[in-house]
C-alpha cells in the first residue's frame, strides 16, 4: 500500500539557471553533488548565479524596502485547474520591487507532503519588477501546491506568496473507478453541460456523458476516458454550439453528432445528452417542430417517457440506445435519463432537428417509430 507521493518520481526544474542547480530526488536518497541525505527529506538547492543589475537601481543602504511576490501557474487548464501526471507544470514569479542579488525559495507540495524545494535567483523584468521561473512534474495524483518566500536582507524585508492549487490527475479512468481522477472528470463535464453525476465513481451516468462528450469531439465512442480527453477538456473543448439561440426553451438534436441538448432561453446550454436517431432506412424527419404530446411510462413499443414532435416521431427512453443512428425515426436516450428529459420538455416546447453532414430527411413519415 503507498503511503504517498514519492519524491523520486517527481521533477523540479529551473528555467536558465545551471544543471548543476537540478535536484535529482530518489525513494531511498537524495544526490544533490555527491552528498547522501535522508529518504523523504526536501533538500534546498544552491542558488544560480546572480544576473547583472540591469540598470534597475536598489534601494539606499540599510532602509528594507516592502516588497511582494506573485506565483502563476502555466500549462495546467480545466475548471477548476489540473494537470495530467508526467506533465510539467510550470511555476512564474513576479518580485516587486526588483533587487540586485534578490533570491526566492520555492517549495512545492503535494498532497500537502514537501516534496521539493528550490532556491532561485530573480532577474531583472524591467519597470522595477523582477522575475524567475521553475517548473515540476509528478508521477503520482494528488494536490499540487507552491509556495515562495522571500527573507529578510539589509536590503529587502521579508514577503512571501503562493500559487492557486492544481491537481495532478491519472487520466487513465474507466467503469468501476474512484477518486479524485473521477471527481475531476465529473466536474469538467459539468462544466460544459453534459449531464452527468457528482460522485466520485465512475457509473453508468458518467459513462453515457462522456460518450457524449467523445461524440462533440470527434473521439472513438468508448465508455472511458484517457489522455485525449482530459487534454481536450484541458483546452475546454467539447462545448456544445447552440444552432438557434433566439428560439428561447427548446430541444436541439445533432444529428451529426448524435447528440440531445436542452437549450435555456438566451441561448444558454442546460443539459446535454447522447441519443440514436433514425438509421438510413428509416432516418429522422429534419426540421423545427414542437412537442404536442407527452406520455409518461412504457407504452406498448417499449418507449419511456415520451415526447412526440411531429406524428409518431418522439424523444423517449429506450433500452437500445447504439453510438450511432439506429433508431426508426425517433430520438432515442438512455432510459436513465429520460425521465429528466420528460421532466424538463413540456407540451409546447420547440424541437429543432438538423444534420450538418446532410443527413435524415424532410419527409414527415407515417410509421416512424421507436
Amino acid at each position: 500500500m503507498r503511503s504517498g507521493p514519492s519524491p523520486g518520481r517527481s521533477g523540479l526544474r529551473g528555467f536558465g539557471m545551471p544543471a548543476a542547480a537540478l535536484t535529482t530526488l530518489s525513494c531511498t536518497s537524495l544526490l544533490l553533488l555527491g552528498t547522501s541525505v535522508a529518504p523523504g527529506a526536501a533538500q534546498p538547492l544552491p542558488a544560480s548565479p546572480v544576473p547583472p543589475a540591469s540598470g534597475v537601481p536598489a534601494p539606499a543602504s540599510g532602509v528594507p524596502a516592502a516588497g511582494r511576490l506573485r506565483l502563476v501557474l502555466q500549462h495546467v487548464g480545466g475548471r477548476p485547474p489540473f494537470a495530467l501526471i508526467g506533465e510539467r507544470v510550470r511555476i512564474r514569479g513576479t518580485v516587486v520591487p526588483y533587487v540586485a542579488g534578490q533570491t526566492v525559495k520555492v517549495s512545492v507540495y503535494l498532497e500537502g507532503r514537501k516534496v521539493a524545494v528550490r532556491k532561485v535567483s530573480v532577474l531583472a523584468q524591467g519597470n522595477g519588477a523582477g522575475q524567475f521561473r521553475v517548473s515540476y512534474s509528478s508521477r503520482y495524483a494528488g494536490l499540487l501546491e507552491v509556495r515562495a518566500a522571500h527573507y529578510a536582507t539589509a536590503l529587502q524585508g521579508p514577503f512571501n506568496g503562493r500559487a492557486p492549487g492544481v491537481r495532478f490527475v491519472n487520466p487513465n479512468v474507466g467503469p468501476g473507478a474512484r477518486g479524485q481522477s473521477v471527481r475531476l472528470l465529473q466536474s469538467e463535464l459539468d462544466a460544459l453541460h453534459y449531464a452527468v453525476p457528482s460522485t466520485g465513481f465512475f457509473e453508468g451516468g458518467t459513462a453515457r456523458a462522456l460518450i457524449a462528450y467523445r461524440k462533440m469531439t470527434g473521439l472513438q465512442r468508448a465508455p472511458s476516458a484517457g489522455r485525449e480527453v482530459f487534454t481536450r477538456l484541458e483546452r475546454r473543448a467539447g462545448s456544445f454550439q447552440v444552432h438557434y439561440p433566439r428560439d428561447g426553451r427548446h430541444v436541439e438534436a445533432d444529428l451529426t453528432r448524435q447528440v440531445l441538448a436542452e437549450i435555456e432561453p438566451g441561448g444558454r446550454v442546460r443539459s446535454v445528452y447522447t441519443m440514436s436517431s433514425g438509421k438510413p432506412s428509416t432516418p429522422t424527419v429534419i426540421g423545427r417542430f414542437q412537442v404536442y404530446l407527452k406520455t409518461a411510462g412504457v407504452n406498448s413499443e417499449g418507449m419511456v417517457d415520451s415526447n412526440y414532435f411531429i406524428r409518431g416521431y418522439a424523444i423517449h427512453g429506450y433500452a437500445e440506445v447504439p453510438t450511432y443512428a439506429a433508431s426508426h425515426g425517433c430520438l432515442r436516450v438512455p432510459i436513465p435519463d429520460a425521465p429528466s428529459i420528460y421532466w424538463w420538455v413540456r407540451t409546447g416546447t420547440r424541437v429543432d432537428v438538423y444534420n450538418e453532414s446532410g443527413g435524415g430527411s424532410r419527409r414527415v413519415s407515417k410509421h416512424a417509430g421507436p
